[in-house]
């Protein structure tokens, strides 16, 4: 559909837009106050179960690992146990809390979203989506947060739990706070929250006019030129349900700066302990003021820096007194002209722009972790590097720990090698895509995640491996611990030299920490079980999976079943969401 050039014919596209928009919007508000409070009841009563079943093996548990660990030093340990019955009887009501109303939005935002994605251009029966879509996939949807909710909280607590009761390394310190700093730094905190959320509470509320007005602005431009987000006829709907919505995220960003007002607040007491100096503590509570606002700022496209003064509160930084200099502002602005510019509410005049830089987001790395652990899987599986055992018991005991190490950590250092003999600036995740710190998702989590990965690959290459000590790595990887070079004096690795393999193993056990991390998260341990019943039906496939008896022939039998089952049924809720997922994929 051609953009509309002139006032007249964009007053038209605007008048006619109406009436399509509001019909579309009225049948998702109706989906959503039908679907919403079921998805409400759904949500609520799951994690609400979840947390009360668990929170007593959570208070006890909680208190055995921190009286038990010795990573803690006895000051912080002895204010830990002092202190911990606030946060545990918090817990529970905050999470019913969040269920409640986390049920509330997704029951009610997902159907009215899913109508404006069933007028897409490649779906067919647009009338007949616009009614189904968003209804039972919401509902499943809702099953799912609880399974993702269960997993946290009965596997990735218990696990982060483990970590710290066990045994420190001999060249590991202890984590200690100074009992003579203890005292100050609670009455700098204490003095902060007074000073610090009623100040940044009234800045958000200033600066949300100014939000509210930007945004709608642009989304106005876009909407009636056809530009940026909105330049497909497909994305059209989208602009008036951006333009009707986006009062409620003004209202979250007031919000949201209330909250985390508390947290930039309570974090003058830690620059207090790190610098050893109270004074530094109380110029921090002015500085938290100035950084808020120097951050909103840069987010509403405002002018650069912050009127209000930022006084020294680190022994190492330059004060400033205020406005940043003309000179720095276009030095800064040059270095982060590529990065920030996605962070404003500026149009960027988009197609072109849209098309040259595509950002890639957290699901999508996410899925193509899986992915490639799946393609892996299939060829460890029919090389007998995995071992069928090991995928029983992630199936029937839920013990994943070896299977769900491993295997990603070999498909990510598979990455790193085919990134570093690619000679890649980032990760080369397949033939056609390349991550990279300007395409990489813009989000902290992970840039902790993959920054460490860019290193390791600078490691590899300086290493600069032959083709057969890359194809014997796989057996090293999965079949090893990886800890002393000796482990490796009979396993045909190629190379004698004890300083290279202590480097690679040092590689291999660093990803297999940073798996360890990733494998906390909550959707990891669903994904991977249902990763896990794809091999386990790829090993029946193969025939590794034997009926030699009466009782095993039973036992297989059950877990095919079993598996079979549940791959149908995550087979059919992928198929309801295909459509939409289908914009997002990375290839």
């Amino acid at each position: 559909m051609e953009v509309p050039v002139g006032f007249l014919a964009k007053l038209w596209s605007f008048i006619s837009f109406l009436p399509f928009f509001f019909l579309l919007f009225l049948l998702g508000l109706l989906k959503g106050l039908v679907i919403g409070p079921i998805v409400t009841v759904i949500i609520a009563v799951g994690n609400s179960a979840v947390v009360i079943g668990l929170w007593p093996a959570h208070f006890i548990w909680t208190y055995f690992c921190v009286a038990k660990s010795k990573k803690l030093g006895w000051v912080l340990k002895i204010s830990l146990l002092v202190s911990l019955p606030v946060p545990l009887i918090l817990w529970p009501i905050l999470a019913i809390i969040g269920s409640v109303l986390g049920g509330i939005g997704y029951g009610f935002f997902a159907p009215l979203i899913a109508t404006f994605e069933a007028i897409g251009e490649n779906i067919t029966c647009k009338i007949y989506h616009c009614f189904a879509d968003g209804c039972i996939s919401t509902i499943k949807g809702s099953c799912t947060v609880v399974w993702d909710f269960t997993d946290f909280c009965f596997h990735s607590y218990f696990s982060y739990m483990d970590e710290l009761s066990e045994e420190m390394d001999p060249d590991e310190k202890r984590i200690e706070v100074k009992l003579s700093k203890l005292p100050s730094c609670i009455l700098v905190s204490l003095l902060a929250i007074p000073v610090d959320v009623p100040f940044i509470t009234a800045l958000a509320l200033w600066k949300s006019p100014f939000m509210l007005l930007r945004g709608w602005k642009r989304l106005l431009e876009d909407l009636i030129g056809r530009e940026g987000p909105f330049l497909e006829t497909v994305c059209v709907p989208f602009a008036g349900l951006a333009i009707f919505l986006w009062p409620l995220a003004v209202a979250g960003f007031v919000v949201a700066s209330f909250f985390s007002s508390f947290a930039l607040a309570l974090y003058s007491g830690v620059v207090v302990h790190q610098e050893e100096s109270f004074q530094l503590g109380l110029a921090y509570i002015l500085a938290a003021v100035s950084i808020y606002d120097e951050y909103t700022n840069d987010l509403l496209d405002m002018r650069e820096g912050s009127c209000y003064t930022r006084p020294k509160y680190r022994r190492n930084m330059s004060s400033s007194g205020g406005l940043d200099s003309k000179s720095s502002i276009e030095l800064r602005n040059e270095k982060e002209k590529e990065g920030s510019h996605s962070l404003k509410l500026v149009s960027h005049g988009s197609r072109t722009l849209k098309q040259a830089i595509q950002q890639y987001t957290p699901m999508q790395v996410w899925g193509w972790l899986f992915k490639s652990c799946e393609v892996n899987g299939r060829i460890l599986l029919r090389e007998d590097l995995i071992d069928v055992k090991d995928i029983e018991e992630c199936i029937v005991k839920g013990d994943c720990k070896k299977l769900g190490i491993k295997l990603p950590a070999w498909t990510i250092l598979q990455c790193l090698l085919a990134s570093a003999k690619s000679n890649s600036s980032g990760l080369l995740i397949s033939d056609e895509v390349e991550l990279t710190k300007s395409n990489w998702p813009k989000d902290k989590v992970f840039e902790w995640f993959l920054a460490p990965l860019l290193v390791m690959k600078e490691q590899i290459k300086k290493l600069q491996l032959e083709e057969d000590e890359e194809i014997i790595l796989r057996k090293l990887v999965m079949c090893y611990k990886n800890e002393r070079p000796e482990e490796w004096d009979n396993t045909g690795f190629p190379s004698t030299d004890t300083v290279r393999r202590a480097q690679l193993q040092a590689v291999i056990r660093r990803l297999q920490g940073i798996v360890g991390s990733l494998s906390r998260a909550p959707t990891f341990r669903r994904r991977f079980k249902n990763l896990v019943k794809v091999l386990y039906l790829e090993a029946i496939q193969i025939g590794l999976v034997a009926d030699t008896d009466g009782g095993s022939s039973k036992s297989g039998n059950r877990n095919r079943h079993r598996v079979e089952g549940d791959r149908k049924n995550t087979d059919e809720g992928e198929q309801d969401q295909q459509s939409s997922r289908d914009d997002d994929s990375i290839v």
